[in-house]
């Protein structure tokens, strides 16, 4: 039996015209089908502020590449596509680091990145992203509010996450959005 801890839904959405970004996560974290933590926090603000990053995996290696990623955002003066590709790189190639099992979403002013242990490094075309067991809900819910309706990105982000919550039982409905403006 795995013990491995798992259950997130992270969405990310980045829009030019409005000029900001979401990441937006359910709460919940699992250990095999039973509920740990309801409130747990998978989006955080980096670099001064102008980074935002979700995860979704193991909390500690999630952590550890937070923190990775934010010293290469130091290293690479703020450049987000060149931070991200060194670190994918680690990951890769380091013993410890690919061992990690997470996926990240990052966003700035510039763009909007997947970044994987696989060696990964996407900006999707929509702007936009999910992660985890709820993400791919979360994410065709988002790309059909945001082709129908005039919601903000934080509002599709709100929506898209409860309806994820409603399919995947993994994803809760205690939903935290963090927003980056510029």
């Amino acid at each position: 039996m795995s013990t491995y801890i798992h259950g997130t839904t992270i969405l990310a959405i980045r829009s030019a015209q409005e000029r900001r970004a979401v990441i937006a996560s359910d709460g919940q974290a699992t250990l095999n089908n039973v509920v740990l933590k309801s409130t747990a926090k998978k989006v955080r603000k980096i670099y001064n502020d102008q980074v935002l990053v979700g995860f979704a995996g193991a909390t500690a290696d999630a952590i550890t590449l937070f923190e990775r990623f934010e010293n290469k955002l130091k290293e690479f003066g703020g450049n987000l596509k060149r931070a991200a590709v060194e670190l994918t790189k680690d990951w890769r190639t380091d013993r410890v680091l690919r061992r990690l099992e997470a996926m990240m979403a990052v966003v700035n002013s510039e763009a909007l990145l997947l970044i994987s242990g696989a060696g990964d490094v996407i900006e999707p075309d929509d702007e936009m992203v999910g992660l985890g067991s709820g993400g791919a809900y979360a994410l065709a819910a988002a790309k059909a509010l945001r082709q129908n309706t005039k919601l903000p990105i934080d509002e599709i982000a709100r929506k898209a996450l409860e309806i994820a919550g409603s399919l995947d039982i993994y994803t809760n409905q205690h939903i935290s959005i963090e927003t980056l403006e510029w």
